[in-house]
């Protein structure tokens, strides 16, 4: 089969290679514990390839183009490396590598946190949506914890009806486990005294940024700006333009994925056209 023409949202050869050595350990530990041992025929490029397609265009799997894969087996892999937390490990790896470009510490020391509610399709079930009383959404709250210069550092989805607080105390926590170093966190208005007493306990000073009121209109607020942009980055993503996924877990994991596709761009200096045709 001849090779095919690659789309915009394929990994360079440079990226691919910051991605490639843990899929590959991935698939040796896996056919250790396989009886025949067979490797598999397919290839774990196009497979990733396949995925971040999926991720940039909003298709369904099964739209896939022929050129890629099977859909199936690509949705199996899919679901083997959300729920074996590859692509948790992969933005862990590549975080560390992208704040080490910047001139920084790969662990980081402080952090900025935001919500976004987002509409559910049909096929997300009940019991895993909400309604955002504030935002008037019915749908599910996204919840991220990024550095200081927006990198995804921890991820959570609920209901859209969780509150801040909730939504808050899950990332504290997840984000000191993965990065002790933690000790400081800039959050909005939404988040409460609850928030603040919970990050004490884990050593995270969690510090309350209010808007200027004598500012009409929008204007840059003190380190919300970072994760607002950071969200407004997902959503470039059309599979994050509303919530497709029926497992939370795997809303979580298109979140990882954009933000490995991000990662991977800044730390090897590329850039590819987003659906607008611009970047």
């Amino acid at each position: 089969m001849p090779e095919r023409k690659p789309y915009p949202s394929d990994l360079s050869d440079a990226r691919w290679a910051l991605i490639e050595p843990i899929l590959t350990a991935w698939r040796k530990a896996r056919l250790d514990r396989r009886p025949t041992g067979q490797p598999a025929k397919v290839d774990l490029r196009d497979v990733f390839n396949a995925i971040l397609y999926v991720n940039r265009t909003g298709i369904p799997w099964k739209y896939l183009p022929h050129d890629f894969p099977n859909h199936g087996t690509v949705y199996a892999y899919y679901a083997a490396w959300r729920d074996e937390g590859i692509f948790a490990q992969l933005n862990y790896d590549l975080t560390g590598l992208a704040r080490v470009k910047e001139g920084r510490k790969p662990e980081p020391t402080a952090s900025v946190i935001d919500t976004q509610s987002v509409k559910t399709s049909t096929n997300v079930p009940l019991t895993s949506q909400g309604t955002d009383a504030a935002k008037k959404i019915v749908g599910r709250k996204r919840g991220i914890l990024t550095d200081t210069i927006g990198l995804i550092l921890a991820v959570t989805v609920t209901a859209a009806g969780l509150s801040e607080n909730a939504l808050g105390i899950r990332l504290l926590n997840e984000a000191k486990k993965t990065y002790p170093s933690l000790s400081k966190s800039w959050v909005d208005t939404g988040f409460k005294n609850a928030m603040i007493e919970h990050g004490a306990t884990l050593g995270i000073d969690v510090e309350v940024v209010h808007r200027k009121s004598v500012i009409p209109g929008f204007h840059v607020v003190k380190r919300r700006w970072v994760v607002e942009r950071s969200l407004g980055w997902l959503m470039l993503r059309r599979r994050l333009a509303r919530d497709y996924e029926t497992l939370p877990a795997s809303s979580e994991a298109m979140i990882h994925i954009a933000s490995i596709d991000n990662l991977t761009k800044r730390i090897t200096d590329e850039t590819t056209p987003t659906w607008r045709g611009t970047y």
